[in-house]
């Protein structure tokens, strides 16, 4: 095991966010390599994950399928460098951090004590700020800070990039385990994601998310419509504007059953009928609220708030996270473009109907975060898990991803 120290990840870090070039400045990681699309692996029993520097990214998972073959139920590419060029064209922010401020800043504005700020408005010709401005952590070179065979951390300082008041830095380790879960306590494979993000000078907004595009048929099939998806804690959702910018108002999904996953449904019996995710859109792109059962503790991280699985591999994906709050996104801006990757493609071959693309409802994303656009609703008093500063705790984001078969 090698690790750098936290001074040296702290300087190099300080270089890498200076620059939007992806090969500047860039500290060696563990295997020597000056690269930021190095690929750095970790692997445990049944379970092996490779990511990238560029964007703290998860670039391929493989797990077991009911007949014991390995899949890849990650979204993206099979040449590193191709997200470079992703992030030039589509920019979908396959498996990348997302930060300093996920998701959307109505405005690209917001006031922490007394003073306001903006940032770069993105998205949606200047009405908005998505996934932290102009370029985000998501195409950044994070340095790697240590590197186990089934561990890797990745860190990154962030100078008041993009406008944010003050410094914060982040390390963001990935793991891989066997953990023993499900009801006969069957030690099952297991990612494992963290980011701890401190601000060391100002007050500032901090919410990270991963940003991983997930298939857990491992495209078998040309969609995931016939997937299931279980969210039991999932009661109310944001109510956004046709920018997916939030009103204020929260709302139940009693109320608009598309969204109404508190029950194991697939994702495509409603899809076609759910029509809150922007202009003109249909399908999920919304923000769900985690009201955990009374006594668990609002942040606890100890059982899944997601159960993702498909009938066509067995695949099964618990999440379990100590965020309150889900953007879920059912890939309604993929549009068949893209290719599926050729390794998971040659794993597909023979398999009547599987994808060579990624179409429409081919992927779904789950952010696990705090409530989107919390910074400029305070009537929502999300001040506490949203604004941090060099006299509180850091910004923690955990979550785990067990697999298992059905």
């Amino acid at each position: 095991m090698f690790v750098f120290s936290l001074i040296a990840g702290v300087f190099a870090s300080t270089a890498l966010a200076q620059s939007s070039d992806p090969n500047a400045n860039y500290t060696l990681g563990t295997n020597g390599s000056s690269s930021p699309f190095t690929p750095y692996t970790i692997k445990a029993q049944n379970i092996t994950a490779t990511l990238i520097p560029y964007g703290a990214r998860l670039t391929s998972l493989l797990v077991p399928d009911n007949a014991g073959k390995l899949q890849d139920v990650v979204v993206g590419y099979d040449d590193p460098h191709q997200y470079l060029i992703d992030s030039e064209t589509n920019h979908t922010f396959f498996g990348a951090i997302v930060g300093r401020y996920a998701n959307r800043i109505k405005n690209g504005t917001f006031t922490i004590d007394g003073a306001t700020y903006q940032i770069p408005e993105n998205e949606n010709k200047g009405h908005d700020t998505l996934h932290g401005g102009t370029i985000g952590y998501d195409q950044r070179n994070w340095t790697v800070v240590s590197h186990s065979d089934d561990s890797v951390t990745f860190g990154f300082l962030d100078n008041a990039l993009e406008g944010f008041p003050g410094s914060v830095y982040t390390e963001a380790t990935f793991t891989v385990t066997s953990a023993r879960t499900g009801a006969y306590g069957q030690l099952q494979p297991r990612l494992t994601t963290r980011t701890v993000s401190t601000a060391l000078n100002e007050d500032t907004p901090i919410m990270l998310a991963n940003h991983i595009y997930w298939n857990v048929n491992a495209f078998k099939a040309p969609t995931i419509l016939n997937d299931t998806l279980w969210m039991p804690y999932a009661d109310r959702f944001i109510d956004i504007d046709n920018i997916e910018v939030p009103t204020g108002n929260l709302s139940t999904v009693e109320s608009y059953p598309p969204l109404d996953f508190t029950a194991p449904k697939t994702i495509g019996r409603d899809i076609y009928d759910s029509h809150l995710a922007g202009f003109n859109s249909t399908g999920y792109d919304n923000a769900f609220i985690l009201d955990r059962p009374r006594y668990t503790g609002e942040e606890s991280s100890n059982f899944p708030v997601i159960s993702y699985w498909s009938t066509t591999t067995g695949i099964k994906m618990d999440v379990s996270t100590n965020q309150q709050g889900l953007q879920v996104y059912s890939c309604i801006g993929q549009n068949g473009t893209i290719p599926v990757k050729q390794s998971q493609q040659q794993r597909n071959q023979g398999d009547a109907g599987a994808a060579s693309h990624v179409n429409k409802f081919g992927c779904i994303v789950f952010e696990t975060q705090d409530w989107i656009d919390g910074i400029n609703n305070p009537e929502w008093g999300r001040s506490a898990w949203q604004i941090y500063g060099p006299s509180t705790g850091p910004a923690v984001n955990y979550a785990t991803y067990d697999f298992s078969t059905v």
